[in-house]
């Protein structure tokens, strides 16, 4: 297919990079931390593979890295348990030739100027580290300018948003790996197959853990509760309840997936009690004034629906809260 004759050209007024960015954003780096455990540095060496015969000295400690060396990082005993004798006794080492090796590849954006790893740049076949020359923030944002979508004051809204409602979450880690394995590594919705997800190193995610229960109505993602979904299916479905999106059928088939009860996802959106009770709490509104003082609208906009929607006000909790605050969330 033809490209399209563009219409629209972005020109750069005061744009610079520095001295040790120019030229370098089609050369390959491998980076890893130095293998002595006392210093923090990051080392990175301007090479497409490691040398066979490599030999990096850390600029911060001096510390050698050596093809063929070894590094030490314990003694050990293996024990025989049932009668306690000594197998063996020996020194656990880290063979350099393995650490290095397993090095990530980075390369630098022409447009932040900052070093970063390859899997955040897109593929581009004809270049010579096989990566786009700017990074996938940079060309979001330059896109976002050109074609005159999301600016940078839409990016920091969303931004706030997601911040607002990490607040209601109890921050516990998901184990991606689970999720995608009771989903059998497949779109719930259509099917597709997301297994080279897993894959270390891959390009770009094909897929994404849903709000089950949308994060719009301050449902928290878990391990148990989230969805996979394939890209596509997950913008369809963004801030949707389950019941207005799936089939009856589908629901059915989730609940028994996520454990979430089929009545619930069925029913009428609401609001989760449980992020509800925390609005009661005047010391946790305060702090929430607190925090997005720069930028509260989000804020603002999640009283108006809840009070829209169930009645309540979490501003008439805390005595300590402007009356300010009331006035500009009634003029959104």
């Amino acid at each position: 297919m033809a490209r399209r004759t563009a219409y629209t050209k972005v020109k750069r007024l005061n744009f610079s990079n520095p001295d040790h960015v120019k030229g370098m954003g089609d050369k390959t780096f491998r980076g890893f931390q130095c293998l002595n455990k006392e210093c923090k540095n990051l080392i990175f060496v301007q090479v497409e593979r490691i040398d066979p015969d490599f030999e990096y000295i850390c600029d911060k400690c001096g510390f050698e890295h050596k093809a063929g060396e070894t590094t030490t990082l314990y003694n050990y005993e293996l024990i025989d348990e049932r009668d306690k004798s000594l197998i063996e006794a020996g020194s656990f080492q880290l063979l350099h030739d393995d650490y290095v090796g397993e090095s990530k590849e980075y390369k630098y954006c022409i447009v932040c100027g900052a070093l970063k790893p390859f899997e955040l740049f897109d593929v581009h076949g004809s270049r010579q580290t096989g990566r786009q020359g700017e990074c996938r923030l940079c060309k979001q944002v330059y896109n976002g300018i050109k074609n005159q979508t999301r600016l940078t004051e839409q990016h920091r809204e969303a931004s706030q948003k997601r911040r607002l409602y990490t607040h209601f979450e109890d921050r516990e880690k998901m184990d991606v790996a689970i999720i995608y394995a009771r989903f059998g590594n497949c779109c719930f919705k259509c099917g597709t197959d997301l297994s080279s997800d897993l894959t270390a190193g891959a390009a770009k995610k094909e897929g994404n853990l849903d709000h089950t229960l949308p994060v719009f109505y301050l449902w928290p993602l878990t391990t148990d509760s989230a969805t996979l979904l394939c890209r596509e299916h997950n913008g369809e479905k963004a801030e949707k309840w389950p019941g207005a999106y799936y089939t009856d059928a589908e629901l059915r088939r989730l609940s028994a997936l996520t454990g979430i009860e089929h009545r619930l996802m069925a029913g009428a959106p609401r609001f989760n009690p449980i992020a509800l009770a925390k609005l009661r709490d005047a010391a946790f509104i305060e702090s929430l004034f607190e925090k997005f003082a720069r930028y509260p609208h989000e804020l603002l906009r999640l009283r108006n629906r809840i009070l829209a929607e169930t009645g309540f006000d979490f501003l008439d909790i805390n005595a300590n809260i402007s009356p300010e605050w009331r006035r500009r969330a009634d003029e959104l």
